[in-house]
C-alpha cells in the first residue's frame, strides 16, 4: 500500500517545472511560469505554473490540480500509479515495494528481467549455433541487417523450448516476474513454456530508452507473422511507439516525426539518416501517440502508410485526429506500393527526401484515394461516394474544420453543401448511438474490479466528502444547484483558499477575522484551517499538502486561482480585497438566512426573537454596506 509519507517524498522529490517542461513550452512571467496547455489546442499561453505551490492550472480548460493530477491526465494513469510512475523516476523505493502484499511483482524487477531477455534473444543471433540462430541471421541479411545493425538494435532470436525461462531462473528472476513480464505462460501443471520461440526478435524500448516488449516475427509464412508482447503493467500497444526514444531528439531538431508501419522500415529509415521515423506497435495510431509524438515534434506528422487497402483505412482512422493536435498530419505513399526499406534498398535515402518533402495533408490523401474508386459521372455513383465518406469524416462531424471538409467534398461531388453537412451528421449520430449501445451492453456485465481500480475510485470519491481531520459528511453540491449568490461566493472562497497557499505567512495574522465567515462550502472551510494551522515559516506547498490532508482536491481547487496570476495589486491589498469580498458574501449569506426565519410564521418564531433577529439583520445590513462601498472602490 502506498502511504502518506511515499505520497510526500515523492512530492517533494519532484521538480514541477522540469516535469512539465518535457511536454510545454515554458515562459517565465515574474514568478510564475506561462504556455500552451498540453491537453488542449491552443494558440494563446492560459497554461499557468506556480513553481512555490507545486500546481498548475489551465485557465483555458480548466484542468488543474498538483503534479499527480499532471502526471494523471497526461500518462492516463490512475492516482496510485501516478505516484509509482514519479518514484520510479526519482528512484524512490516505496514501502510496497519494500513490503506487504503488492498486486504484482516490482515494476523495476519487470523492467530487469526485460532487459535481461533482450541480452539473451541477442546473443543467440549473434553467436548461437543451429539452425535457428542460423536462420535468423539469414533473414535480416536479406533485408539488408548486417551484425553490425543487429547488435545496434539489440534485434535478437528465440529459441523457444524452455530454453529463455531456463535462462532467467537462473539470473534469479521469479515465475510471476517472468509471466508478468510476458515472457513465459504458464502451461499445464503450472510448467512454464517460453512466449516466443524459432522467431527473430525486436526489442521495444520506452522513452528512457528501457526494454518493456518485444515483437517476434516469424520467418517462414506461419501465423502470425508478427507476435508482440501483450498489454503489461510496463507496456501499452496504444501508448508506445517502436524507436520512439531513438528518434525523439531528431524530432525536436526537424520538428517532424515519420511515422512507419513496421519494426524493419523504422530500422531502414534509421540507418539511412532519416533518425526521426518511429512504428506503430500493431496498432493504429492513437491519440496517445499523437499526444506523444507532438510533445518533442511542434510541426508535423508525416504518415508513411502502404499503398493497399490496409495502408488506406490506417490513414482514414488517423483523419479523426485532425483537429486535436496543433501539430500537421500529411501522408507520404510510396512509389509501386513499396515499403520504406524497400524503397531505400532499391533507390536510397536521396530519392526517399523530395518525396518526404512532398507529402500531402492527410485528408488530400484520404479524400483522393476513397474517390478515386467512384466513376462521379453516374448520379447514383456519387451518392454512394457522399454516404462512404460521410461515414470518414463522422468522427469530425462538431470539429470547426468540418465546414471545409464538408465544402470541399460537396464541391467535388456536385452536391448541396448543406447537404453533404446533414449526412456526416447523420452518419456521427448513428456512430454515437451504436457506442452507447455498446457502452450499456458491456455495463450489463459484471466486471471484476483490480485494486487499482478501486483505489482510484476512492481517489475519485473523495473529493465529495468534507473531510475534516479525515472524516466528515459535507458534501459539495453540483454547480447547478447552487444559486447565483452561492456562486459567486464559492468562487470568492476559492480565491481566498489560493491567496492562503501562496501566502500563508500574510493570511495567518487574518485568522481572527476569518474565523468570522460563514462558509458556502464546508470543504473550503476545512481547507483554510488545515493550511493557517501549519507553522509560520512553512513553504507554500507543504501548506498545499496540508489541505489536500484533509480535503483530497485541494490541489485542484487551489490552482484555480486567477486574481492570483492576474492582480497586480500588493500582496497586502490583494488580501484585504479578497476578505472584504468574501466577507461581504458571508454577511449576505446571514441576512438571507435571517429573512427566512422571519418569514416564518409568527408562531413558530416568538416576537422577541424576531426583534432579535431583525436588530442582527439591520448591523449585518451596515457592515454590507460598508464592505460593499469598499470592494466598488478597488474595483
Amino acid at each position: 500500500m502506498i502511504t502518506d509519507e511515499d505520497k510526500e517524498r515523492v512530492r517533494q522529490a519532484t521538480d514541477m517545472l522540469q516535469l512539465v517542461g518535457e511536454t510545454v513550452e515554458l515562459k517565465r512571467r515574474g514568478s510564475d511560469w506561462w504556455g500552451c496547455c498540453p491537453f488542449h489546442h491552443e494558440k494563446s499561453p492560459s497554461f499557468h505554473v506556480n513553481p512555490t505551490t507545486g500546481l498548475w492550472k489551465c485557465f483555458g480548460c480548466g484542468a488543474g490540480g498538483d503534479v499527480f493530477a499532471y502526471v494523471m491526465k497526461r500518462e492516463s494513469l490512475d492516482f496510485p500509479d501516478s505516484i509509482r510512475y514519479l518514484a520510479e523516476r526519482a528512484g524512490i523505493e516505496l514501502s510496497e515495494e519494500r513490503s506487504g502484499p503488492r498486486r504484482g511483482p516490482r515494476r523495476t524487477r519487470v523492467l530487469d528481467c526485460l532487459q535481461e531477455a533482450e541480452k539473451y534473444y541477442n546473443t543467440q543471433l549473434m553467436r548461437g549455433r543451429g539452425d535457428g540462430p542460423a536462420a535468423g541471421r539469414r533473414y535480416l541479411s536479406g533485408r539488408g541487417f548486417g551484425s553490425d545493425v543487429c547488435r545496434r538494435w539489440g534485434l535478437g532470436f528465440a529459441p523457444g523450448h524452455g530454453a529463455l525461462t531456463e535462462h532467467l531462473r537462473a539470473q534469479g528472476f521469479s515465475r510471476q516476474e517472468l509471466v508478468s513480464a510476458d515472457l513465459a505462460l504458464e502451461g499445464q501443471g503450472g510448467r512454464l513454456r517460453d512466449r516466443f520461440y524459432d522467431r527473430v526478435m525486436f526489442p521495444i524500448h520506452d522513452e528512457q530508452g528501457r526494454t518493456i516488449a518485444f515483437g517476434g516475427r516469424v520467418m517462414t509464412d506461419a501465423k502470425p507473422k508478427y507476435l508482440n508482447t501483450k498489454e503489461t503493467a510496463v507496456f501499452s500497444k496504444g501508448k508506445h511507439l517502436f524507436a520512439f526514444d531513438r528518434a525523439k531528439d531528431s524530432m525536436v531538431a526537424s520538428g517532424t516525426c515519420i511515422v512507419c508501419e513496421g519494426y524493419t522500415d523504422v530500422i531502414a529509415m534509421h540507418e539511412a539518416g532519416f533518425t526521426n521515423a518511429v512504428a506503430t506497435l500493431g496498432t493504429a495510431l492513437t491519440m496517445d501517440h499523437v499526444k506523444l509524438i507532438e510533445r518533442f515534434a511542434r510541426k508535423r506528422i508525416i504518415c508513411m502508410f502502404d499503398g493497399d487497402e490496409a495502408g488506406q483505412r490506417a490513414a482514414e482512422r488517423a483523419v479523426r485526429y485532425i483537429d486535436k493536435t496543433g501539430v500537421e498530419m500529411l501522408c507520404v505513399v510510396l512509389p509501386n506500393n513499396q515499403d520504406p526499406m524497400e524503397f531505400l534498398r532499391d533507390h536510397g535515402a536521396d530519392a526517399l527526401r523530395p518525396i518526404l518533402a512532398a507529402a500531402q495533408p492527410l485528408m488530400d490523401f484520404v479524400f483522393g484515394k476513397r474517390l478515386a474508386g467512384y466513376d462521379l459521372s453516374v448520379p447514383g455513383r456519387r451518392v454512394a461516394a457522399l454516404d462512404d465518406m460521410a461515414q470518414v469524416l463522422a468522427p469530425l462531424a462538431d470539429s470547426m474544420l468540418m465546414d471545409g471538409y464538408a465544402t470541399q467534398l460537396a464541391d467535388m461531388l456536385g452536391f448541396d453543401v448543406d447537404r453533404v453537412r446533414q449526412v456526416i451528421r447523420d452518419k456521427a449520430a448513428a456512430a454515437r448511438r451504436k457506442e452507447a449501445e455498446r457502452s450499456r451492453m458491456e455495463a450489463q456485465q459484471p466486471q471484476p474490479q483490480s485494486q487499482s481500480q478501486w483505489q482510484g475510485d476512492r481517489q475519485a470519491a473523495a473529493p465529495q466528502q468534507a473531510a475534516q481531520g479525515g472524516g466528515g459528511e459535507g458534501r459539495a453540491l453540483p454547480a447547478a444547484a447552487l444559486s447565483t449568490d452561492e456562486r459567486m461566493q464559492s468562487v470568492a472562497e476559492r480565491e481566498l483558499l489560493s491567496m492562503i497557499a501562496t501566502h500563508p505567512d500574510v493570511m495567518r495574522q487574518h485568522g481572527d477575522r476569518i474565523a468570522t465567515f460563514t462558509w458556502s462550502d464546508s470543504r473550503f472551510e476545512a481547507m483554510a484551517w488545515a493550511m493557517l494551522a501549519t507553522p509560520a515559516g512553512t513553504p507554500p506547498a507543504e501548506v498545499v499538502g496540508a489541505a489536500t490532508d484533509v480535503v483530497a482536491d485541494a490541489p485542484r481547487i487551489l490552482a484555480g486561482g486567477r486574481l492570483e496570476v492576474t492582480s497586480r495589486m500588493p500582496v497586502e491589498q490583494r488580501a484585504d480585497f479578497l476578505l472584504d469580498v468574501v466577507e461581504l458574501w458571508s454577511k449576505r449569506r446571514e441576512v438571507r438566512e435571517i429573512k427566512a426565519r422571519l418569514r416564518m410564521s409568527s408562531s413558530s418564531v416568538p416576537d422577541d426573537q424576531a426583534r432579535g433577529l431583525f436588530r442582527t439583520a439591520t448591523e449585518l445590513q451596515k457592515r454590507i454596506n460598508e464592505l460593499s462601498n469598499r470592494v466598488s472602490a478597488v474595483a
